[in-house]
């Protein structure tokens, strides 16, 4: 059941970056479970949104892809414990070289993005 569910949490993460990176908000909404915010610091500055906000600010800004960057996007580590888990991405897009640490949950047999912290390093 561990290499499944790494496996399964893995095609999240993945999902997650593609959406990230093509401005996908579909793939992104697919990845994350309800009632999720997201918070950080870019260049020091404290962010907050709720997921819903993220979302339409995916959806009104170019896309890394657009934007014709390369993919550089990573997982780093999958910390695992019975249906909890954290990852940690390297997730450089915009200039911004992001490190994201992701709260997953499995609910009803599928594994789900609950909360998402990270912060831009310079």
């Amino acid at each position: 059941m561990f290499k499944e569910d790494i496996t399964d949490i893995e095609k999240v993460i993945n999902n997650y970056f593609e959406g990230l990176f093509k401005g996908d908000a579909r793939k992104l909404e697919a990845s994350f479970g309800e009632n999720v915010f997201l918070y950080g610091d870019i260049k020091g500055e404290p962010y907050l949104k709720s997921f819903e906000d993220y979302i339409e600010g995916v959806k009104l800004r170019q896309s890394p892809n657009e934007l014709e960057e390369i993919f550089r996007m990573k997982i780093i580590s999958i910390d695992l414990m019975g249906a909890i888990a954290i990852a940690k991405l390297h997730v450089p897009m915009l200039g911004y070289n992001y490190y994201d640490y992701l709260s997953l949950a499995k609910m009803n047999d599928d594994w789900k993005i609950v909360n998402k912290l990270f912060t831009h390093v310079g």
